[in-house]
């Protein structure tokens, strides 16, 4: 994490506070416990590409996004890349290492420009030990995460590339809360194709048939769902008999 970044200045409590009490992850802290945590905070800004740690860097934060997109990756020797997550506004990581003490286990890049809070390990253990709510809510994020990572593997070995596509869209779709009818996904082909391990052509060739469907839009840097229900017939099925 760029040091230079980070904002301990002077104005920035109060709206600390005010974020922090609206985020979905730290909202049901009690007052007091709230003001102790705004108190250990560090707010960042970042802008996209800038990177907030490396696999096998130490595990000594949490971070909690307050704006933007980061995305988390893994890449080989040879330059491919994946994408495990993408985190957005309301969602927190960095919890895996924080916990464990461990070594990072994926990269951590701003996918967008963004406002995250950091939160230093050394304030942040004894702090949660002493709210077992918040406790509760890890442990619960840790099987969330768990359950995600394993509908991945299973998509990613079982499914046929319209199958993977489509359950990446669905999921995309239900992460971000996105409601009925017409809803617009900021992801670019490139990053879609790293999420579900197909080559960016084979995304492309693949949507363009559903967009002649009208299915789905493909706009810069989005893919706007036009009808959700055939794409998730598709994830369920897992394979795409109708002409993939």
């Amino acid at each position: 994490m760029p040091q230079d970044k980070i904002d301990q200045a002077r104005g920035f409590p109060s709206h600390k506070l005010l974020v922090l009490r609206e985020h979905p992850f730290f909202c049901d802290l009690e007052p007091e416990a709230l003001d102790q945590l705004c108190r250990y905070a560090k707010h960042a800004t970042l802008k996209r590409g800038a990177t907030l740690f490396s696999k096998g860097d130490p595990g000594n934060c949490l971070y909690a996004v307050i704006s933007g997109t980061v995305k988390m990756s893994v890449s080989s020797a040879e330059g491919r890349s994946a994408i495990l997550n993408l985190i957005g506004p309301g969602e927190i990581f960095g919890e895996m290492a924080l916990l464990d003490g461990l070594a990072r286990s994926a990269d951590a890049i701003a996918n967008t420009n963004c406002d995250v809070f950091v939160i230093d390990r050394r304030e942040f253990i004894p702090f949660v030990r002493n709210q077992p709510a918040l406790a509760m809510k890890f442990i619960e994020l840790l099987c969330t995460r768990l359950r995600s990572t394993s509908d991945q593997v299973e998509q990613i070995i079982l499914q046929n590339l319209p199958g993977r596509l489509a359950s990446a869209l669905i999921r995309l779709t239900e992460k971000h809360k996105l409601g009925p009818g017409v809803q617009t996904i900021a992801i670019t082909q490139q990053e879609i194709s790293e999420m579900v391990g197909m080559t960016r052509e084979s995304i492309n060739k693949q949507l363009r048939v559903w967009a002649g469907r009208n299915w789905v839009r493909l706009e810069h840097g989005a893919i706007v769902v036009l009808n959700a229900e055939p794409l998730r017939a598709l994830a369920e099925a897992g394979s795409d008999h109708e002409g993939g």
